[in-house]
C-alpha cells in the first residue's frame, strides 16, 4: 500500500533500516533531564529504546509517481560503504534494492534522484560497488543536487577531511558528477510541475525540501529539518549533526509554524513508520506530529 496520496502522486516509503541511533541527550545537545523524562512520557515508546535513551530513528527514502516520471527523494546509507567513524554503519549490507521491487520500482525505472543534503545518511544508495568501483545505483536518473551544497561539501573532500560526509562525497556523489548525472540547481527549481525544491539551510548550507503539489493537494519531504519527534515538542532543540544550530532551528521553525494545523502531508527523513503525517500545534506554544 502507498504510504501517501498526494492529488495525483502516489508516494511509496522504501525503508533501508530502522534502528536505535544515539543517545537522545548526546544527539540534541540542549535536551536536559527534564525536557527527556516529559517526552519518554508523552510520545510512543517506539520513538526511543527500550531504556528510554537513545533515539530511534527510520532511515528511508521516498518515491514519487507522478504518472510522468518516478522520482527517488534521498538514498540512505548504502551498502559497502567505509564508514568507520559510525560503526552501526559500516560496511552496511542491507535489502534496500529488494525493499524497492517490493514497491513495485526498480532501479532502471527511477527518473530523478532528489538529494535534499549530501550528508553520509542520504547519499549512500547514489551509487553501489560494482567490480571494484562505486556506479550510479540508478543508470538512467539525473540527480538533482543543490548548487550551494554541492560545492561546500566539494570543498570538504577536497580539503582532505576524513569525516563521513567526506567519504560520503567520494563515494557516492563524486562518481554521480563523473558520470554526467549530476544536475546542479538553485532555489524553486521545479523538476516537473508540483514537484519543486525549496531552500532550508541551517543543518548544512545547501539543505533544501522538496514540495509536492498535485490537485490542491500538499506534501513536503523534509530531510533533515526535522530529525525527531523531539523537535516539535521542544522547537528549540539543536543537534550536533547540524552545520549551523541556529539558522537550523530558525529554518525549521518557520517550516513547521507554516505548516502547522493545515492538511500538508509531512514526510520527515527519520520518523519511524509510517513517517507520514501532519503536525498540530499545542496549546503549550509546542507542537505534535501525528501519524497518518
Amino acid at each position: 500500500m502507498a504510504a501517501a496520496r498526494i492529488g495525483n502522486f502516489v508516494i511509496e516509503r522504501i525503508v533501508e533500516q530502522q534502528r536505535s541511533y544515539g543517545l537522545a541527550q548526546t544527539f540534541f545537545n540542549n535536551l536536559t533531564d527534564d525536557m527527556l523524562a516529559q517526552a519518554q512520557r508523552v510520545l510512543p515508546k517506539a520513538h526511543f529504546s527500550d531504556d528510554g535513551a537513545s533515539l530511534v530513528l527510520s532511515f528511508h527514502s521516498f518515491v514519487i509517481k507522478t504518472g510522468r516520471h518516478t522520482i527517488l527523494v534521498d538514498c540512505c546509507c548504502g551498502n559497502d560503504k567505509e564508514r568507520p567513524q559510525r560503526p552501526y554503519f559500516h560496511q552496511l549490507q542491507t535489502d534496500y534494492l529488494g525493499a524497492m521491487t517490493a514497491a513495485n520500482v526498480e532501479p532502471e525505472e527511477i527518473d530523478f534522484v532528489m538529494c535534499t543534503h549530501l550528508h553520509w545518511d542520504h547519499v549512500g544508495w547514489n551509487t553501489r560497488l560494482i567490480d571494484g568501483t562505486w556506479q550510479p545505483t540508478f543508470p538512467n536518473a539525473k540527480y538533482i543536487m543543490a548548487r550551494r551544497e554541492y560545492e561546500y561539501w566539494d570543498q570538504h573532500y577536497k580539503s582532505g577531511a576524513t569525516t563521513p560526509h567526506a567519504q560520503a562525497f567520494g563515494d557516492s556523489v563524486v562518481p554521480i558528477k563523473r558520470a554526467e548525472q549530476a544536475v546542479l540547481v538553485d532555489d524553486g527549481y521545479e523538476v516537473q510541475p508540483g514537484i519543486s525544491i525549496e531552500a532550508c539551510p541551517g543543518h548544512t548550507p545547501g539543505n533544501m525540501v522538496v514540495n509536492v503539489n498535485s490537485q490542491g493537494a500538499h506534501g513536503v519531504m523534509t530531510g533533515d529539518v526535522l530529525h525527531h519527534p523531539l523537535q516539535l515538542m521542544y522547537p528549540q532543540l539543536t543537534t550536533i549533526a547540524d552545520e549551523d544550530s541556529l539558522l537550523a532551528v530558525q529554518t525549521r521553525n518557520g517550516l513547521v509554524e507554516r505548516f502547522a494545523d493545515t492538511d500538508t502531508i509531512v514526510m520527515p527523513g527519520h520518523f519511524i513508520a509510517p513517517s507520514v503525517g501532519r503536525i498540530h500545534r499545542q496549546a503549550q506554544g509546542n507542537f505534535e506530529f501525528k501519524f497518518v
